[in-house]
């Protein structure tokens, strides 16, 4: 399948002559396929208005012809008229029913595709979102999928009719008229195709650069925006600017090289467009002295020559898009040819319901070889136990969430849910099967209700205001002048830590998962609130298996085991009384921090 071809590098990062147009349009092909029938009537409707407007010229010089001194005396030719005007209205309307026909095929191709890369972002590993910057994925969908209906409709609208139109003219000419009218028509044509895409070819690499600096210049702009508070604490505002700058001006002088470059190219374009006219009008001026042509025949091969030139002129702008719009659709697909790092395995079974134990057998980790986080873990949190996991920074003690989830997959040992290796379990069961409490919670730019729900979309509103009073939340919400409507800002930017915390406590109460998982949930809220929402959490986790990863001991005391990581081993293992006796790290830690709580008491 497409998703599972190794990553090609970016497109900008690559020859002008390596842009893969044909593979591109292959992977293209299918979207517009679906809808065929639609697409071979649409083609037909082009047809049909080219041999129309061909044909209005045709009659153009019957009704000059026909209305010399010797014959408009004695009838005025209605027949002809009449033709005249049907034609110059079967023209737009076959234009107009093509462009109907083919609205929704163009729409649908870009749902479909913007849609299958959203759902493959989201079905790439951590490390892929960790990696890239979002502000420079966002443009590159976007971009992709603009191009997408451009390159549609250049192709359908302007191409093929053009291709069409110079076919029908031709054959008029050679059956009709001196083969050198069809000589000079075709060689000016070739003349000018030939020109446009050298150059245009030698401006991709331009246009690729202008992008290249467009999009970096957003993804500053982004990450800038998004750590607004963090600029405004370190008075930062100017550093960014010139960051931000920095890349304007690289994407100014891009832009002005390809502005230059594209007057040049007019102007290449125009000399040879200027030429073919020149010829063509002479030869037919030559032909009407001598008596071989009328004037009809010369008012024809003008009219000719203005229709083809007319969206020729118009081909070297459409052409240069084309490429770009392909440039651009490339980009995109590149992203669904990044392999899933974390995928499926082909006979993947789903998670049982019930009770369901969690069991680290020996496991080792590491994000780089050279950076090893866990090694040799191995514990078993039995169903309904709650088992707390505490250490310094650094030690690995949010790792071991993130592997549960599956965000990775183990280097070394492995993973049990129920029994079975959690991959070999569907990943969409096994995340159903867990809630989580980060610690660093973000929040959708919504309501409080949205983001509440979101632990469990479908769930009612008696039951999201239940998981709020469970969280010590709800009576915030009700001081607020919007309740649950209340908007919490990017990122959730408008509630404190404490509050958000809240908001994610809520959530995974909502989900009603039969693991759950606290990754210092209660690290942002004060001593009272925490003690206040202890109970809840402890009646969360009644009956489930419950992993808490914490840094303040007093939250884990009444854990059914409590294991002491540092340097991604466990070192330790046992209650608090257990460990206390021990007079170990674990013992060590408890000290420090109650002499800690006992100055800011004081303090």
């Amino acid at each position: 399948m497409r998703r599972n071809l190794p990553p090609k590098p970016p497109a900008a990062d690559r020859p002008p002559a390596d842009t893969h147009a044909w593979h591109t349009v292959s992977l293209l092909f299918p979207y517009l396929w679906r809808y065929r029938w639609r697409v071979l009537f649409a083609l037909s409707c082009l047809v049909g208005a080219k041999l129309a407007n061909v044909g209005v010229p045709l009659v153009f010089k019957e009704m000059i012809d026909g209305m010399t001194p010797e014959r408009q005396l004695l009838a005025l030719p209605v027949g002809l008229l009449l033709l005249y005007g049907a034609l110059r209205f079967s023209t737009s309307l076959f234009t107009e029913l093509r462009e109907i026909l083919f609205a929704r095929v163009t729409q649908q191709a870009v749902r479909r595709i913007a849609l299958e890369v959203f759902r493959h972002l989201h079905a790439l590993s951590l490390r892929f979102h960790l990696d890239r910057q979002t502000g420079g994925v966002s443009r590159d969908i976007e971009r992709g999928s603009r191009s997408i209906s451009a390159l549609i409709s250049y192709t359908l609208y302007s191409i093929l009719p053009t291709l069409v139109e110079v076919g029908l003219v031709l054959a008029v000419l050679l059956v009709k008229y001196d083969a050198v009218f069809a000589l000079i028509t075709l060689a000016s044509i070739s003349a000018y195709v030939v020109f446009t895409v050298v150059v245009s070819n030698w401006r991709i690499a331009i246009r690729r650069t202008m992008n290249e600096t467009d999009s970096a210049a957003n993804t500053r702009a982004i990450d800038s925006l998004l750590n607004y508070e963090t600029v405004k604490y370190f008075n930062n505002e100017d550093y960014e600017a010139r960051r931000y700058d920095e890349q304007l001006q690289k994407w100014e002088d891009a832009a002005t090289t390809s502005q230059v470059s594209l007057s040049w190219l007019n102007l290449g374009q125009q000399a040879i467009i200027a030429a073919g006219v020149t010829a063509m009008m002479w030869r037919a001026a030559s032909g009407v002295v001598d008596g071989s042509m009328t004037i009809g025949d010369l008012v024809l091969v003008n009219a000719f020559l203005i229709q083809l030139y007319a969206p020729l002129n118009f081909l070297g702008v459409v052409y240069r898009e084309i490429r770009q719009a392909l440039a651009d659709i490339e980009r995109m697909f590149d992203l669904l040819t990044v392999n899933r790092e974390v995928a499926d395995a082909p006979e993947a079974r789903e998670l049982p319901a019930g009770p369901l134990a969690v069991r680290f057998d020996r496991v080792g980790f590491a994000y780089e070889k050279a950076r090893r986080i866990l090694d040799d873990v191995s514990f078993t949190i039995a169903p309904g136990q709650t088992v707390a996991v505490v250490g310094h920074s650094g030690a690995g003690k949010s790792t071991l969430a993130r592997l549960l989830y599956r965000f990775y997959d183990v280097s070394e040992g492995r993973i049990l849910i129920g029994g079975m290796d959690i991959r070999q379990l569907q990943q969409s069961s096994l995340r159903a099967a867990i809630g989580i409490v980060p610690q660093d919670t973000v929040l959708f730019n919504d309501t409080i209700r949205y983001n509440i729900r979101y632990g469990r979309p479908d769930a009612s509103e008696a039951e999201v205001e239940a998981a709020a009073r469970a969280a010590q939340l709800h009576g915030f919400i009700a001081s607020l002048p919007d309740g649950y409507e209340s908007r919490v800002g990017e990122r959730g930017l408008k509630l404190s830590g404490g509050e958000k915390q809240r908001v994610a406590i809520a959530r995974a109460l909502l989900k009603d998962p039969p693991i759950l998982i606290f990754d210092e949930a209660t690290s942002a809220l004060d001593s009272k609130t925490e003690q206040a929402i202890q109970s809840s959490m402890a009646a969360a986790a009644r009956g489930r298996t419950t992993l808490i990863i914490a840094h303040r001991l007093s939250t884990v005391m009444d854990a059914d085991e409590i294991l002491v990581m540092d340097g991604g081993r466990i070192i330790e293992r046992g209650t608090h009384a257990a460990l206390l006796a021990t007079d170990g790290a674990y013992a060590r830690m408890w000290l420090l921090q109650q002499q800690e709580e006992a100055v800011g008491d004081v303090a």
